[in-house]
């Protein structure tokens, strides 16, 4: 038999889709706890517009503080603390905090999300906390709207993000950074658009006394100004609970759960970003009901 002094769901994330879950799971009167390693994506976001009912723009900050208060309200617990690791067992998992502590849970729900992979540029994380340097036209390419762009990025990725971004303004440049070109198809595309295509590698990033981006310093000594930056390097799935549990993922890290939120391990459920599909909190959150409405049901 089970210990019943284990947790109902243990989340390992603490942003919009963890924090969701536990909201939730809160509401369906189980016991669960998050534990929120303090490195949400959301967190680096400078002001979201895309987020329904919060027109005039919400922070990743103020979002994830909201969701945190919320959760609690319901008697969610929250802890500030990193998951070293997970094992299996016939009755749930054991979760190894850092600092040594163990805890116990019938099931797990993983939302560790993704890094972004970024340019090796000086000055970039002040770009980025400026909202300079961004990572997602899906979220912001309103706000791009007629500004000069450059999408930092090699290959196809790279490519298809200024395409995307042309439909917002007309001034958008590929930098692949010393990568390999688009392929010959999306050339083609980019010059029927008047996407010019710079294949030199930057060697910093300049910014202005008024917060915007400069220019950027090119090996020759020239520079390059433009409004915003986006970064089309990709990323890394923080997937390691999910490797070493054995769950099934998809050919770029990310978890495959089947309609319902579950992995391919039984008791392992995931949402947000760790999920193959597309990163945005709507998303996130919507995963995070369906995947908590599960474990819910899934339980005895």
């Amino acid at each position: 038999m089970f210990d019943r002094a284990a947790l109902d769901c243990a989340v390992v994330g603490g942003g919009p889709a963890g924090l969701t879950a536990a909201l939730y799971l809160a509401r369906y009167r189980r016991r669960v706890a998050v534990f929120d390693g303090g490195a949400s994506r959301a967190a680096w976001i400078p002001c979201s517009h895309n987020i329904a009912g919060f027109p005039d723009g919400l922070s990743g900050p103020d979002l994830i503080a909201r969701m945190r208060d919320h959760a609690e309200r319901y008697g969610a617990e929250i802890r500030f603390t990193a998951v070293r690791g997970v094992l299996r067992g016939d009755g749930g998992f054991e979760l190894r905090l850092a600092g040594g502590d163990r805890v116990r849970a019938r099931t797990l729900m993983v939302a560790t999300g993704v890094v972004d992979r970024e340019p090796d540029l000086p000055n970039l994380d002040r770009a980025v906390r400026r909202g300079l340097v961004r990572q997602c036209p899906v979220c912001d390419g309103y706000e791009a709207i007629d500004r000069r762009l450059a999408v930092l990025g090699p290959g196809d990725h790279g490519a298809r993000e200024a395409l995307f971004l042309s439909r917002f303004s007309g001034d958008v440049t590929v930098m692949t950074l010393g990568g390999a070109a688009p392929d010959p198809g999306l050339l083609d595309a980019l010059a029927a658009r008047r996407i010019p295509v710079i294949s030199a590698r930057p060697e910093r990033i300049d910014l202005a006394a008024d917060g915007r981006i400069a220019a950027l310093a090119m090996p020759d000594g020239g520079r390059l100004a433009f409004d915003l930056l986006y970064s089309a390097l990709g990323v890394r799935p923080r997937n390691r609970i999910l490797v070493r549990l054995g769950a099934a993922l998809a050919a770029d890290g990310r978890v495959l759960t089947d309609d319902h939120q579950r992995a391919s391990v039984p008791g392992v459920y995931a949402a947000g970003d760790i999920v193959a599909g597309l990163n945005q909190v709507a998303v996130s959150t919507g995963q995070a009901a369906i995947a908590a409405t599960a474990i819910h049901n899934d339980l005895d």
